[in-house]
């Protein structure tokens, strides 16, 4: 998992240690994602599926794209789509990723870098494997993560921004024995470089086997933590968790997390994504590529598409 990575996680800066009186949170409730397709046919795990909208807000929907290693020509993309109405996060771990969009964004998406899409008023995009990646096949290993705008928020200007992985903010825990990459939002004291609409924050850790880490977490955030690879545990009740799986933790001031002694073959260290945001609690009207607040404004998104208003599919594009 060659996400931006450092030879000696002693040599960076500590997160801030949780106070005295902290208080960690208790897990909620362990999930698995199912498998699905998405796309031209690429195999994601939906990791929000079985959870309760409450404890995801702001966020509406994530897939973990692969783990996969492609064959010669069997890598897929997605066509050209609308949204309207929330962001769109891509993180790329393993691969390559092309991004263009209605308004001018793209570029290349690969090894720890991020692109955030912000869709508002509206904006079409396509993300897909390039031609190399295509021919020759290779590992792909991803994560798309919708984040929800606010009714305020719903119709402004769509914005595009290009997180490289030498942009995101390194951090280790007081053992040296995690790396913490902050891809958006704030750890204690440390910003991320990702800029968002919605308070939130975004993580990705690799805990070696046996280490241990505590967080400290806003209280008026959600928390959740996704695990990519690997086993550990999660909460005080260190609770068993392995890849595929999602747990919401509530309550309380840090986020308690431990990795195995012992990991699988391929699995150098405890490899998990952690985030969580401010709840917009607003009613949500989903369905396809748009997130509004009504069914009438979903009606209207459709219509907005389909008469050409959420933008034009440049005449060079991929």
């Amino acid at each position: 998992m060659p996400a931006v990575n450092v030879d000696n996680p002693l040599e960076l800066p500590k997160v801030t240690a949780p106070s005295t009186e902290a208080r960690p949170r208790r897990v909620k409730s362990i999930t698995s994602a199912p498998r699905g397709l998405e796309g031209e046919g690429f195999p994601v795990r939906r990791a929000f599926a079985g959870i309760d909208l409450a404890d995801l807000d702001p966020f509406i929907h994530m897939d973990q794209m692969g783990e996969i290693d492609y064959g010669p020509g069997e890598p897929k993309g997605t066509p050209w789509h609308p949204h309207r109405g929330f962001e769109t996060v891509t993180y790329m771990m393993e691969g390559t990723f092309l991004h263009q969009d209605s308004i001018g964004g793209g570029g290349v998406i690969e090894n720890g870098a991020t692109q955030w899409m912000t869709a508002g008023a509206g904006i079409l995009h396509i993300e897909r494997p390039p031609d190399a990646l295509i021919d020759s096949g290779g590992l792909f290993h991803g994560i798309q993560l919708w984040v929800n705008l606010p009714s305020k928020l719903k119709m402004t200007p769509p914005r595009y921004q290009d997180i490289g992985a030498n942009a995101v903010t390194l951090l280790t825990n007081q053992n040296g024995d995690a790396i913490i990459r902050v891809i958006a939002g704030s750890l204690g004291d440390v910003d991320g470089p990702g800029s968002t609409h919605t308070p939130i924050t975004l993580l990705h850790v690799s805990l070696l086997p046996g280490g241990q880490l505590e967080l400290p977490w806003r209280k008026n955030y959600n928390a959740l933590t996704y695990v990519l690879a690997g086993q550990g545990t999660v909460g005080v009740d260190r609770q068993a968790i392995e890849d595929g799986q999602m747990a919401v933790h509530v309550g309380g001031d840090t986020i308690l997390l431990s990795a195995d002694e012992q990991q699988d073959s391929r699995t150098e260290a405890f490899e998990v994504l952690i985030l969580g945001g401010e709840p917009i609690r607003e009613p949500v009207a989903a369905y396809g590529p748009f997130v509004m607040n009504t069914r009438a404004e979903l009606q209207q998104a459709f219509e907005d598409y389909e008469a050409g208003r959420l933008g034009q599919i440049p005449a060079e594009h991929i």
